[in-house]
């Protein structure tokens, strides 16, 4: 388990063939029209669409409108939509979503929950719509959009999965160039991806992009609401992230510029107007008591539980010094968190935490990460209390994926030094950002390092297939730059 691998498995990799492909696209026939999605009114939605936060029995959809429109969705599987076209009319009703307007409130954006929903199971979409307004009023809606997607398997059913994560888009200066734009979505999506993982910095509000040699739009500094929106819009103006998203499911979990760089929830002003932003710009589902919040699991098949963490929103102030009052996750989310890997019964519990575990990270007499630098407190004790909750459960096959630093990092964790690995962390990015200042992990959990390399844009490639863990580090070329392997240990929750 703790040996590097010299190659990943040939599924992992961009030249995969066809045949490597998750099971539950193979139901498609490679001459499928509906193989990717299609904007077939680019004047009403020039964004694009997006479908998030993908679970076995709903999913959300999002899109936005070039000013005020109605619209409604269709869905249902693939063989529906093909028996309708062969009779030449349409069979049993569809679901079908209640009419909806875009409007200003929410910038003429709307996230759309596809619900009752089977698991495992391909679903073909169609966005109806049409200009709002009165000469408007009494023509029908037209098909503007059609995707597909598909659920996840229960929690009995182990299928292979393949997802990516990474994070930092855009950051100091380097943005949007030429129309493609972030030329590393192309590269992504040639893997074969049954999701993305986007880890936070989804954009630089806080770092203006100059142009040239970037793209107009973005040379400012974010500050208010409409700020905010604008900086998201100029990141979908890239073509290359639009195809990415109109192919490939996302979930999104923020980090710090979305607002500006290293900010403290709640003692931040700007910090309700960055998260509304966030949400009108990305497909995430609301909880029906927690409207603002942001954490969440994802059950995928046997083999695979990830928890997406919230950074931002409750930590305490970054200078604080560290103790029982100092949080990073606030009490309930880290409740929820113990409790989730506690009862999981996936074969991986994979965490996934803007920021990483083990590097000091931030300004003067600060650390905006979970480790303490010399002079600078950190967040150990709340991290602490997760390490020994992995500990007294005896927990296996944990992983810990990360982003912020600009650099790529990989560690094999034993924090209570008795020879063996309890769990490994494995860290990605940036998308496109100036490199980090390179530093070791921090030897507060005894790490192994694996791997500490800076220089290039990249992202995290993980392969999963029942008890087998391949991680890859692929960059914005297309090239390998590392890989690693994990066999499942049997624990006191493994399966």
């Amino acid at each position: 388990m703790r040996g590097l691998c010299l190659l990943v498995s040939y599924c992992l990799l961009a030249a995969a063939p066809v045949g490597c492909a998750s099971p539950l696209r193979d139901g498609l026939p490679p001459s499928s029209p509906f193989q990717t999605s299609v904007v077939l009114a680019a004047d009403l939605l020039p964004q694009g669409m997006a479908v998030g936060d993908v679970t076995a029995h709903d999913a959300v959809l999002w899109v936005r409108t070039e000013g005020p429109a109605s619209l409604y969705v269709e869905w249902a599987p693939p063989s529906v939509w093909e028996k309708a076209a062969l009779m030449g009319t349409v069979i049993a009703p569809v679901p079908r979503t209640k009419p909806l307007v875009t409007s200003a409130e929410t910038d003429y954006t709307l996230s759309i929950p596809l619900v009752g929903l089977a698991p495992a199971t391909r679903y073909r979409y169609h966005i109806m719509a049409k200009y709002a307004g009165d000469s408007m009023d009494q023509q029908p809606a037209t098909l503007v959009a059609k995707g597909e997607f598909s659920t996840l398997p229960d929690a009995k059913t182990s299928v292979p999965i393949t997802f990516a994560w990474s994070g930092d888009l855009g950051g100091q200066g380097r943005c949007r160039q030429g129309a493609g734009g972030y030329p590393v979505f192309d590269v992504m999506g040639r893997q074969h991806l049954d999701f993305f993982l986007f880890l936070g910095d989804t954009i630089y509000s806080d770092s203006p992009c100059p142009s040239p040699p970037n793209e107009p739009g973005a040379d400012f500094k974010a500050t208010t609401l409409a700020e905010y929106r604008t900086r998201h819009r100029y990141q979908r103006g890239a073509e290359s992230l639009r195809r990415f998203l109109e192919r490939v499911p996302v979930y999104v979990i923020w980090d710090d510029h979305e607002v500006r760089n290293d900010f403290s929830g709640p003692f931040d002003p700007q910090m309700p107007a960055g998260r509304q932003a966030l949400r009108e710009y990305w497909p995430i589902s609301t909880h029906a008591d927690e409207p603002h919040r942001l954490y969440r699991s994802v059950r995928y098949g046997a083999d695979l539980e990830l928890f997406i963490l919230d950074t931002r929103q409750y930590r305490s102030r970054d200078a604080d010094p560290d103790g029982p009052a100092k949080t990073m996750l606030g009490a309930a989310q880290l409740q929820w968190l113990i409790e989730g890997l506690t009862h999981s019964s996936a074969t991986w519990k994979v965490i996934a935490t803007s920021v990483p575990l083990s590097v000091p990270k931030g300004g003067a007499g600060y650390s905006d990460g979970w480790a303490a630098g010399p002079h600078e407190p950190g967040f150990e004790r709340e991290r602490q209390v997760i390490v020994e909750a992995i500990l007294a459960g005896k927990m296996k096959n944990v992983v810990f994926l990360a982003g912020d630093v600009h650099w790529v990092q990989a560690s094999a964790y034993d924090p209570n030094q008795d020879g063996i690995v309890d769990f490994h962390e494995f860290v990605a990015g940036p998308l496109s950002a100036r490199p980090g200042r390179l530093t070791p992990a921090s030897e507060a959990l005894h790490p192994t390092r694996l791997i500490n390399e800076e220089g290039y844009h990249n992202f995290g490639l993980v392969r999963i297939t029942g008890r087998v863990f391949e991680v890859a580090v692929v960059d914005d070329a297309g090239q390998l730059k590392f890989s690693y392997r994990l066999t499942a240990q049997e624990g006191v929750n493994s399966p």
